[in-house]
């Protein structure tokens, strides 16, 4: 398994996909924790103000959930491209046991989707602590939840890293599974989570199960427990996970 991660590194490293991936997910986070901070005051705004922990919480940590989407999007890719530039053939007979194969590259792609998050989270860090003084608050990254949500943003960019290759190894077709995410995870979801008829099982969704994870607090609008969202996100990344691995060694490569 050794020979395989490293094997899958090399692969990962040898383009600059994933710092360019990277570079979009520190600045969407930037984008959305600066847009959070400016716009808290908004008296339509149902979110705690960002004097109290709940409020620091949702508007400076969890920006760094964009982290969550880019690292499924390279994951997917890591393997979908297999299929796309015909490399599968030759991967698979150098490691004729595939499943060995998609295990490295779930593992491999789990930890790049952790480490995506950390790198956003230093990125809400680096901006919160400055932005919130300027407006005489002290942004504690030791208050009450706040060690819990950052771990939590990070498990959810583990779990998305397995969602990514998962999906691949279902669907194959590149340009499908990254267009499918992307229009999921930034349009259909957001717009269904918005409809309060459907509020009773949106909740279930990846999205809602990781705002869940992390701790978000809305005034309008309620969430599973953090231990049901992580279940969630868990069961969704577990059960994809396996049906990609058991579809990969039955199908014809070609």
């Amino acid at each position: 398994m050794g020979r395989l991660l490293r094997g899958e590194l090399r692969k990962l490293v040898t383009t600059r996909l994933w710092l360019w991936l990277l570079l979009g997910a520190v600045t969407l986070t930037a984008l959305y924790a600066s847009l959070n901070i400016a716009f808290t005051d908004d008296p339509e705004n149902f979110a705690p103000h960002l004097s109290t922990p709940e409020g620091q919480r949702l508007h400076v940590a969890t920006a760094a959930q964009p982290a969550t989407t880019f690292a499924a999007v390279l994951a997917a890719i890591g393997i979908t491209g297999e299929f796309r530039h015909r490399t599968a053939t030759t991967t698979f007979l150098a490691t004729p046991r595939r499943v060995k194969v998609v295990v490295a590259k779930l593992i491999l792609y789990a930890a790049v989707g952790a480490a995506y998050a950390a790198a956003c989270l230093g990125t809400t860090v680096a901006l919160g602590i400055p932005l919130l003084a300027s407006m005489d608050i002290d942004f504690d990254i030791l208050g009450p939840g706040m060690p819990a949500t950052f771990a939590g943003i990070v498990a959810a960019g583990l779990a998305f890293g397995v969602l990514g290759v998962a999906l691949g190894a279902l669907l194959r077709e590149q340009v499908a599974t990254v267009v499918g995410l992307l229009i999921y995870r930034f349009i259909a979801e957001p717009i269904v989570t918005e409809v309060p008829a459907l509020h009773d099982w949106t909740l279930y969704l990846p999205g809602p199960a990781t705002s869940a994870l992390v701790g978000s607090v809305l005034e309008n609008r309620e969430f599973l427990d953090a231990w049901q969202g992580g279940a969630m996100l868990a069961g969704y990344a577990c059960v994809l996970a396996l049906a990609g691995t058991l579809l990969t060694t039955r199908r014809d490569v070609i």
